[in-house]
């Protein structure tokens, strides 16, 4: 006999309703046999209270998804409660050198205890009902294991993009040569997000320093390409708009060679062939004389 999806799930619920009723009412218990699991234990290390806690919290959750009947969400807003601590727990397994596969025998292992006290509810432990509310239980204790993990993936990931950010601010440091003078040295690859970096640091510096010149040296850029060439003119017209005229350095003949192979025109970008050339420029415009040191002066000292 064919059974639709609507039938499975509709056999499906009293047992899904049933598992929630059990889980509030044995919540002590299984938070109690959590605190002495490895997830919990070697996380909560202060007080086992702290872990029983975090025990009666995970089991009210999963009471919570299991009224709805939606056992295979890891969307159910009832785990929306722990999502925060399932995470600092795991990524605090993380730390200890648990990885991911360990961390889902850790999460799977949880299951144990809650099946051995539902099965205590029943008098014959495999009739139909039982073994209805196991299966939910399993499904349920499944879910869980993926919203873990889930989790766990969602938070490398805001950590990877935070280092990220971290590093390219401080791989593109804003220096101030003179007054009313600030650098960009640019060193590596320059991409969308870098260039967004580097725009806004030298902005914010051009406003900090009230610059009247901004030099950006490229003598670290391995190569520059369209894309490169097209964040330049982007910097350059930003720092136009705020005041201050940008120069661009360290052109090197390979790369001179690159962008007129590549029909780029930088007609309107004043460029200098090394930092210290353009720091001239910016000096002699603000009409600041550097005059080579004499060998007589030099032995004088």
């Amino acid at each position: 006999m064919h059974v639709s999806v609507s039938d499975e799930n509709a056999e499906r619920e009293p047992a899904a309703q049933q598992v929630s009723a059990f889980l509030e009412r044995r919540r002590e218990q299984i938070a109690q046999r959590w605190a002495d699991a490895s997830l919990f234990r070697t996380v909560f290390t202060v007080s086992r209270d702290e872990a029983v806690e975090a025990g009666r919290s995970v089991t009210a959750a999963l009471a919570a998804v299991a009224a709805t009947g939606r056992l295979d969400d890891i969307r159910a807003s009832g785990f929306e409660s722990v999502r925060d601590q399932l995470g600092r727990m795991a990524a605090s397994r993380g730390r200890m050198g648990i990885d991911e596969d360990g961390l889902a025998d850790e999460v799977a292992a949880l299951r144990e205890p809650v099946t051995e006290l539902l099965r205590a509810e029943f008098p014959d432990p495999y009739a139909p009902e039982a073994q209805e509310c196991l299966l939910a239980v399993t499904v349920l204790m499944g879910t869980l294991r993926l919203v873990v993990l889930e989790t766990t993936v969602s938070a490398g990931e805001e950590v990877i993009a935070r280092q990220r950010e971290q590093l390219n601010e401080v791989a593109t440091p804003v220096i101030k040569l003179w007054e009313s003078t600030v650098a960009v040295p640019l060193i590596g690859t320059l991409d969308s997000a870098r260039s967004q970096v580097v725009m806004e640091s030298l902005l914010d510096a051009i406003v900090a320093e009230r610059a009247r010149f901004a030099i950006l040296d490229i003598t670290g850029v391995p190569t520059v390409d369209s894309l490169v060439a097209q964040h330049l003119m982007k910097t350059v017209a930003a720092a136009r708009l705020m005041g201050a005229e940008c120069i661009v350095s360290g052109i090197r003949p390979a790369i001179a060679q690159t962008i007129v192979h590549l029909g780029i025109d930088l007609g309107t970008v004043l460029t200098r062939s090394s930092l210290a050339d353009a720091l001239a420029y910016a000096l002699s415009r603000q009409g600041v004389e550097i005059a080579p040191v004499r060998a007589a002066d030099a032995g004088a000292r």
